[in-house]
This record gives structure tokens, sequence and C-alpha cells, in this order.
């Protein structure tokens, strides 16, 4: 089982991605850039690549260049090698003492021979980064096995997260979800500590199910909107069919919603949903080979009560 945001990975996985922030703050790491970042407040985390020392230099720059093309500074790197001490091959790492080096060996379960990625970044931008590179880096590295379906379930949804351009308090996923634990035990002074009673399955880095026990206690979901800015009014408003079903009693329930479609995908070995729907549409949520959406007669518009006002230009 993968828990969301966990700090505890899989040994077995073979690009594992580490936090090392620490060690930016020790008197014998030179790397400025990143000690200056880690002072403003960023953090820094590695992918560990095992056994790649013979990897030639473009294999590394070229990983290096494809991150900065994706909105990042680049990935910083180095090998782990050992002649008479520990030492970092590549652009970085002659930044780093023999000793932070075994530190970073001993926090990240890297050997010599292996590689570190580094990403400097506030939490949200260097966990995007990160997970796309570590994608990226197993295509390169021939790592992921084809022919196979890995299954987990995500569980552990933060109920709330910090919007990165309000700097408040906002839902992460779905507000109208259960918090998890003893309710009249819940944190509310802490909203980033409370986890969500929210869970996906996911195969091959698919989502293929997303379920969530619901709130069904209007007491408590004007609590949990009002941590995130909503007061009872604007709750009563946006949502009043919901509350007035659930005021005259609901017992616990909640459930899950398998995607037939991205089940069928994965089956058919297909790498975009719309090779298996029915009717795909494009960006621009048009239908070309149905011509939809079309123009809607005037008659038909009179018996669903719409009226269009177009503006003369």
């Amino acid at each position: 089982m993968l828990k969301y945001g966990t700090d505890k990975p899989d040994l077995r996985n073979p690009l594992l991605i580490n936090d090392i922030t620490n060690i930016f703050t020790r008197d014998d790491v030179k790397f400025d850039i990143f000690k200056k970042l880690v002072k403003s407040g960023s953090i820094v985390r590695c992918i560990v690549t095992k056994n790649t020392k013979d990897k030639p230099r473009s294999f590394f720059d070229n990983i290096d260049k494809w991150a900065k093309e994706q909105g990042a500074s680049g990935l910083a790197y180095f090998t782990i090698e050992k002649n008479e001490k520990i030492l970092g091959k590549g652009p970085v790492g002659k930044f780093f003492s023999e000793e932070s080096l075994k530190e970073i060996m001993k926090i990240c379960n890297a050997e010599v021979g292996d590689s570190i990625f580094l990403g400097c970044a506030n939490k949200n931008e260097l966990e995007k980064i990160l997970s796309i590179s570590r994608d990226k880096i197993a295509k390169d590295l021939n790592l992921i096995n084809e022919n196979q379906f890995a299954f987990c379930w995500i569980t552990d949804y933060p109920m709330y997260e910090i919007d990165e351009l309000s700097k408040k308090i906002k839902f992460s996923h779905n507000p109208f979800s259960m918090p998890k634990g003893d309710i009249d035990k819940l944190d509310f002074k802490n909203p980033l500590e409370i986890k969500a009673y929210q869970y996906d399955i996911v195969c091959n880095g698919i989502e293929l199910s997303s379920g969530a026990i619901r709130n069904h206690l209007p007491n408590l979901m004007y609590k949990l909107f009002s941590l995130a800015g909503y007061n009872k009014d604007i709750v009563e408003e946006k949502f009043s069919g919901m509350i007035n079903a659930l005021s005259y009693g609901a017992p616990p329930h909640g459930g899950i919603a398998p995607g037939i479609d991205r089940i069928v995908m994965l089956l058919a070995d297909e790498k975009n949903i719309r090779e298996v729907t029915l009717f795909p549409m494009n960006q621009n949520a048009q239908d070309l080979m149905m011509k939809a959406p079309s123009n809607v007669e005037n008659k038909q518009l009179k018996e669903l009560g719409i009226k269009i006002n177009t503006k003369k230009n």
C-alpha cells in the first residue's frame, strides 16, 4: 500500500526519491546555489539510479535538459565513485566532501556506481518535477516492465492544502468526504494535519477507481467548509440539495467508482484513453466524427426554457 506523500519509500524501488535538505546545512558542502535556496525555504530531494556509472555524459545531460524543458531549473547530478576515497563524479560532485557523500549514501541507500539526480525548489514544484523525472529516467533506463500490471491503493489523502497563489487553505480533493479518525478529537486548529477518508486504486500509474466515505453530518460539513473560507450561508446556497437531504438523517455511506474505459485502455495497451472511447472528443470538447456540438434549433431551446442572448459587435 502506498500512502499519499509518504516519507518512507519502498526500498525495492530502483528509483528512490529521498529528502537530503539537511545535507546542505553542512559546512563541508560547497554547493552554494542550493544552500542559498535552502536558507530561503526550499527543500532538496534526489533520485537514485542504480549502477549507472558507465552511462555516457549525454545520458545525464539529456535528463537535465529535459527537466528544464518541463519548466524546472534542471536536475543537478553526480555519480558516486571510489578511488582512494569516496568522491562525486560530475558537474556538481566536486562540491561535496567525502563525509557528506557518505551521508547521502546512507540516507539514499546508495552504493558506489550509483548516480544521484538532485532537485531544489519549494515542495509542490519539486514533487511535480521529480515525479515526472522518475518516469522519464525509468523509460530511458528501460526499467519499466511493459508486461506487468502493478496495482496499489492510494490512501491518507490530506483533506486540505495551501493554495499556491492565495496562500490560503483549500480542499485538496473531494470536499464532501469524511475526515479520518475520531470526529470529536479532530484538530481543527491544524487543518493541514487532517486526513480525508478517500481512497484510489492505481494500476501502472493510471487511476482506475476513485472512492471515499461520504460526509453525512451537516454540522461537520459546515465546520470543514469554514476552514476553507466558506461560511454557512455560502454552503447552504451552493449545496442546498445535499444539505437538505442529509438533514433528515443519513447512515454512514461511501463507495468507489471504477473507470471501465481506463481498464480497457490498459488491457488494450493503449497510451491514450481516446483510443478506447466510443465517441472521443478533442481538446476543444468536439466530437469530430459526430460533428458535435452543433447548433441547436430554437424549438429545442424553447422546450428547455433556454434563451440565447447574442451580443452585436
